[in-house]
């Protein structure tokens, strides 16, 4: 089922990066990337912004969607360890022939571990006197730094895309709301042994909790590798996909796909926080609740609906087994 994807790898200078799935994984690399939907150079665009770490650096990346939506206009900037190194500047590059600037200030950034920034920053992107982009806590520093005004059309967040690696678990932090609560995800691949007597009798399992509570559990793994449950959390209905075949049938560097989308905000409260509201679908069914297959969440990640309380938002969380 899976596609082809491009890992975008941590680059060093005189390096080019690299989008070999098996070097990423030696690297021992984390990719967290944001992908937003705003105008820029006369055209709603996408804009995806990417981080980077593995044990030698951080890298930042800009990328510009061009005017068919398969060019690319790209600026990277390395995060280098050095103590001299001015960790705030700005870099220039052209989108069909326009200026964009990418402004950034990562001087007091706080990680706490993560690959993305978490507070005490900002990163800019300024094209014909507008901030177009402006992400980080740091707002009022951006705008007085580069003397822009903000952008008419507010950037809309579209979609999410974290790559992990573990032998069995697996996790990631995510707000799906812009004012709504950071919920931790945490997955687990369980290998139940079902006959003591034979040491290859396994029946696999998949774990799922949101916030410390159970969420999904998905038991006889080999036969319901691909499926949908939804989930409710506070007053919002979660779809979660998955699709694990090649954990369990694939060979070399291999992930599963996990694909997180809220749905629609409850007027009611639901008796529990946390619960499962569908049931596991059949194997053979990769159709949600919401009528959507997981190809086409996929390629409708970019959209977004007018629907009270609805969009188009996803999670996607690419789990790298590593044996």
């Amino acid at each position: 089922m899976h596609d082809s994807i491009g890992i975008p790898a941590c680059f060093s200078f005189g390096e080019r990066p690299s989008n070999d799935a098996g070097s990423v994984i030696r690297s021992g690399q984390s990719v967290f990337m944001s992908v937003y939907q705003t105008k820029i150079v006369g055209q709603c665009r996408l804009i995806t912004v990417t981080w980077c770490k593995n044990l030698l650096l951080h890298g930042l990346s800009i990328c510009v969607q061009g005017p068919e939506g398969n060019q690319q206009y790209q600026c990277k900037v390395e995060m280098k360890p050095w103590y001299f190194w001015r960790k705030q500047g700005s870099k220039h590059f052209e989108v069909e022939g326009r200026a964009v600037d990418v402004v950034w200030d990562l001087k007091s950034a706080k990680f706490n571990g993560e690959t993305e920034p978490q507070s005490d920053y900002y990163v800019a992107v300024v094209c014909g006197e507008e901030v177009v982009l402006l992400i980080g806590d740091l707002k009022k520093d951006a705008f007085r730094k580069t003397g822009c005004r903000p952008a008419l059309i507010e950037p809309t967040l579209v979609s999410k895309k974290e790559h992990v690696f573990g032998k069995k678990m697996f996790s990631t932090r995510i707000q799906f709301h812009e004012k709504g609560k950071l919920h931790t995800i945490s997955i687990e691949f369980i290998n139940v042994n079902t006959n003591p007597s034979f040491s290859d009798s396994f029946d696999p399992e998949l774990e799922m909790r949101i916030d410390g509570q159970p969420a999904i559990k998905i038991k006889h793994l080999h036969w319901k590798f691909r499926g949908n449950e939804s989930v409710l959390i506070s007053r919002t209905r979660l779809e979660v996909y998955w699709d694990v075949h090649d954990w369990l049938f694939g060979s070399g560097p291999r992930y599963g796909l996990f694909i997180f989308r809220p749905i629609s905000s409850w007027s009611e409260s639901p008796s529990s926080s946390l619960q499962s509201t569908s049931p596991t679908p059949p194997p053979s069914s990769l159709t949600s609740t919401t009528g959507m297959s997981i190809r086409e969440v996929i390629s409708t990640s970019g959209e977004v609906e007018h629907a009270a309380g609805s969009s188009k938002f996803c999670l996607f969380l690419y789990a790298w087994k590593i044996e």
